[in-house]
């Protein structure tokens, strides 16, 4: 048993396989081809081994995909759209070698195939260092983003050049390395031939050696590259291509800038004309309530040299002095300040800002009923209220003063609004509630409490003048009320029409005292000569049902009749007689109807509604306004009886006998004028028993208009226009100043000239729509202290700010431009797109750049551009000292670029290899070098192609 479980056991863990008993022939053939499978299964392919080689391997294949993908399809995918650029874009991929990250891009362009000038603005850095289209950066994934070791650097981009052979393309590839102030790079690129053209790019960010600060030491610079160093190149030749671009920029227009030319002393401005030293916008019509920021910050000038052949160092120092004038291209380039686009982060002061500030007003106004409680501070309970600063006592009476003592008399006023501003319910911009309102807007940042203080002190101020008969200022004392206007500027319209009419009947009981007897004896011609300006010769159209008739009037002095107890008339009445005796009816002088406002109107509708009968006169003033027609009528008339009242005043009341033909027109109208009496009667309302007009008749004396009691008391109507301005609540007083505050705002803007530009108009027709159509809640009173109106009176608010920036930008260009109209136009047009693909963008969430205009100037607009380049004085201590040539009046370039190169035939030379597969008549760039700098700075790319 033994034995069997060991020979079990053994036969167990040593198996002999089945195939022992087969034939050794066959024994020996399976065993290879197993030994030949598992050699197939431990294959080991040494050309992945190293992670070397699978890094290349990797930039391989994301090179393949981006070559096999295309723009379009890399469009699709989400390529970048870079910021400087308008057809540049950029993929990314991210890797890891060696426990480094690392990424590479991929810049290319939608239509790589248009050729570009060296000088092209929208080329990336790379691109214009070195003239190349599409390229590969594979950089670090690091704070600094470069390669501080150099080994490192050139392994990468051997990695990345081997990658590229093996993809057989063409694209350059470079590494930032160094460090990153310096934007260095190297770069290698497979020009798909013998040739492999190679970068480097270097900066010197100080102390720049003096022969580099002049072209001819950069020329020597760059014929070292490709001469032997044993030669003298000042006196050898070598015929090098050159191009240079230079850039210029106007001095600021500052305060240290103006104080430049002597303080007082004048000099010349930004477009060559004379200027005293003072604000830009001295001229501008909002410079009375303020200065703007200039929003044309300089100008920047571009000269572009075109491309010469240059063969010596001498001929590089002669184009050194050379003038920018010699240049081929002029381009400017505004500096627009970053403060005129929508969402800037800059503080910037205007009409809008402070708009701003009224709405948040009108928001806390409702938080008091009355004025006097924003005032005092013990009063204001919350907090909000008190920390409201007021302005200083001395800064109300200066703000008072302007409005009240130098106020301008109102017949100097001339309508200079915008045509749809009367959509708006404010008050016209000249007029004194107007002027009050952007006096306020500048009173105290504009918030509850200094306005409640301003507004108590103004109400004082025209008490003052009410009670001493004094005009107001900016007001109209005559003509008809304005109803579209605000009711505050009614009433105090009516208030200065009530003073005026005060002053005239002070004037009047002077004039008269002891002349009653005088003027009673007076001739009905001198009465009516002498009558008051405040008498006409139509009835009113006032009243409710009275239809007026407009008589041809025929001189009073062709009457035939004899009666000298009629006054007042105007003259008679062609084919009317009365009816009880045998005399043409006169039409009576009538006094004008009383002044009303808009809340008296509405007043009197209310009451003729209560009551459901226009004809039962239910106020006392259209009692009073018939009473004085109908005086008139009977000293006009004495004959006259109620029926005659009624066919000269309500026509509509007097029903006529159909008339008998009498043949002919000629003859029917003589007929007519030698029928009496008249035939006809009165209308049934007319005629009913009791009826009030017939009632009034009867006790109305006969009275010509020059004696009646006045229908405006100025008096009474005074006080009730100071009694609404006292008692004035919060919300009624901020809801009207609202309203005008944008009405005076906008109509300030607009006088401003700011030449040709069809955009700013839409935009100012836009604005005073949107305000028309947002301000009207507060126009009919429906407001409430929680309604969504706020947050549409900011809209409007930013809206109104961006037209104001626009205009300050139209105004600064006209005034630098005066002689150039275009290029105003064109830049303004330029920064008008630009503005609103910007707010598209701000919409959209998308970073866009910055706002960078190259317009090219005609010859004959250079020598305005040139006199913006104010010779600088000795007094400005600040100018360095000059050290590079080809200045334009004194000034240097801040920018100097040039680019030289060097181009060969392949035929001949040692570069070349005898290859079929190569043109050898085919020119190719051999060297290029890209110059950058001034003479504190400099920066210099180099590109050779080399036969390897």
């Amino acid at each position: 048993m033994a034995s069997s479980s060991s020979t079990t056991t053994t036969s167990n863990k040593f198996q002999v396989p089945a195939t022992r008993h087969k034939p050794p022939k066959q024994q020996q053939e399976e065993l290879e081809e197993n030994e030949e499978e598992e050699s197939l299964e431990h294959f080991d392919d040494f050309t992945l081994a190293s992670s070397w080689e699978r890094f290349i391997s990797e930039i391989e294949a994301v090179c393949r995909l981006w070559m096999s993908d295309g723009p379009i399809n890399l469009l699709e995918k989400g390529a970048i759209l870079l910021e400087n650029s308008g057809s540049l874009y950029k993929v990314k991929s991210e890797m890891k070698h060696a426990m480094k990250s690392y990424y590479m891009e991929y810049y290319f362009e939608t239509n790589p195939n248009v050729k570009d000038g060296d000088w092209n603005f929208d080329l990336h850095d790379l691109q214009l260092c070195f003239g190349v289209k599409e390229f590969l950066v594979i950089a670090p994934q690091s704070a600094s983003g470069v390669l501080l070791d150099a080994p490192e650097a050139s392994k990468l981009l051997s990695a990345v050049a081997i990658a590229l052979s093996n993809c057989s393309s063409l694209w350059p590839a470079f590494v930032p390395v160094h460090d990153p102030s310096r934007k260095a790079y190297i770069g290698i690129q497979s020009m798909g031939t013998v040739f492999t053209r190679r970068f480097e790019a270097d900066r010197i960010g100080s102390q720049v050696p003096v022969k580099l600060m002049h072209l001819e030491g950069l020329y020597e610079l760059f014929v070292s590259k490709f001469a032997y160093s044993t030669l003298d190149l000042s006196i050898h030749n070598f015929k090098v291509r050159f191009t240079m671009k230079l850039t210029y920029r106007t001095l600021p227009c500052d305060d240290d800038y103006m104080k430049g030319f002597g303080g007082e002393k004048s000099g010349e401005n930004l477009s060559g004309e004379k200027s005293n030293g003072l604000q830009w916008d001295v001229d501008c019509s909002w410079s009375e309530w303020y200065s703007a920021e200039d929003p044309v910050k300089a100008f920047e000038l571009v000269a572009i040299l075109s491309e010469k052949m240059v063969e010596s160092s001498m001929e590089m120092a002669e184009l050194e002095n050379a003038s920018p004038h010699e240049a081929e291209k002029w381009l400017i380039s505004p500096r627009i300040s970053p403060n005129l686009l929508e969402g800037s982060k800059g503080n910037w002061v205007g009409f809008a800002s402070q708009l701003r500030f009224l709405v948040d007003a009108l928001e806390m106004s409702f938080q008091a009923q009355f004025l006097e409680d924003f005032v005092s501070v013990e009063n204001a309970g919350a907090d909000n209220l008190k920390s409201l600063a007021v302005p200083p006592p001395t800064v109300r009476d200066r703000v008072l003063k302007e409005l009240f003592i130098d106020g301008v008399e109102f017949s100097n006023f001339t309508d200079d609004g915008h045509k749809t501003a009367r959509a708006i319910k404010g008050a016209p911009r000249e007029f004194l509630f107007a002027q009050f309102c952007l006096h306020a807007l500048w009173f105290g940042n504009c918030n509850i409490r200094a306005i409640s203080v301003l507004w108590l002190e103004f109400v004082r101020e025209v008490r003052w003048c009410w009670e001493e008969t004094q005009l107001l200022p900016r007001m109209p004392t005559n003509g008809p009320i304005d109803l579209s206007t605000c009711l505050i500027n009614q009433k105090l319209q009516m208030l200065a029409i009530c003073i005026e009419k005060k002053s005239q009947q002070t004037e009047d009981y002077e004039d008269c005292i002891g002349s009653l007897d005088h003027i009673e004896s007076m001739s009905e011609e001198e009465s009516v000569v002498g009558d008051d300006s405040s008498i006409k010769p139509t009835p009113s159209d006032d009243i409710p049902g009275i239809v007026d008739r407009k008589p041809g009037i025929v001189d009073l002095f062709n009457d035939k009749s004899s009666d000298l107890t009629r006054r007042g008339s105007a003259g008679i009445v062609d084919s009317m007689m009365l009816l009880k005796s045998y005399q043409s009816m006169h039409v009576p002088f009538t006094q004008e109807p009383p002044l009303m406002t808009e809340d008296m109107h509405e007043e009197r509708l209310q009451a003729v509604e209560a009551l459901g009968d226009s004809f039962s006169f239910s106020g006392q003033l259209e009692r009073d306004i018939l009473t004085s027609d109908m005086s008139a009528f009977k000293a006009a008339n004495p004959d006259a009886v109620f029926e005659d009242f009624i066919r000269w005043h309500s026509p509509g009341d007097w029903e006529e006998d159909e008339p008998v033909d009498h043949g002919s027109s000629s003859s029917s109208t003589a007929l007519e004028k030698d029928r009496w009496p008249p035939r006809g009667r009165l209308s049934k309302r007319m005629s009913e028993q009791g009826n009030l007009w017939r009632k009034i008749w009867d006790r109305a004396p006969a009275l010509p208009a020059s004696e009646q009691k006045p229908l405006l008391d100025p008096n009474r109507e005074g006080e009730k226009v100071l009694h609404y301005l006292e008692t004035l609540q919060p919300h009624q007083l901020l809801e009207q100043m609202v309203c005008t505050a944008f009405r005076a705002a906008a109509d300030t803007l607009i006088l401003t000239s700011y030449g040709e530009l069809k955009q700013m108009e839409t935009e100012i027709q836009q604005l005073y729509v949107t305000m028309a159509t947002t301000l009207r809640p507060l126009q009919v009173n429906r407001l409430s202290a929680e309604s969504n109106t706020f947050e549409d009176l900011r809209r409007v608010s930013a809206a109104f700010e961006r037209v104001e920036k626009l205009m300050t930008l139209g105004a600064s260009l006209q005034r630098k431009f005066r002689r150039a109209p275009r290029l105003a136009r064109e830049i303004f047009n330029g920064y008008y797109d630009f503005s609103i693909s910007k707010m598209e963008s701000l919409a959209e969430q998308i970073v866009e750049k910055g706002f960078d205009m190259k317009l090219e100037l005609r010859n004959q607009e250079r020598e305005l551009l040139s006199n913006m380049f104010v010779p600088p004085t000795a007094s400005q201590s600040w100018r360095k000292v000059l050290s590079m040539g080809n200045l334009l009046n004194g000034h240097e370039p801040i920018v100097r670029e040039i680019v030289f190169s060097l181009r060969d035939k392949a035929t001949g030379n040692h570069y070349a290899a005898h290859s079929g597969s190569f043109s050898h008549k085919k020119e190719i760039e051999t060297y290029r070098m890209y110059i950058c700098g001034t003479s504190n700075d400099l920066r210099v790319a180099l590109s050779v192609a080399s036969c390897d």
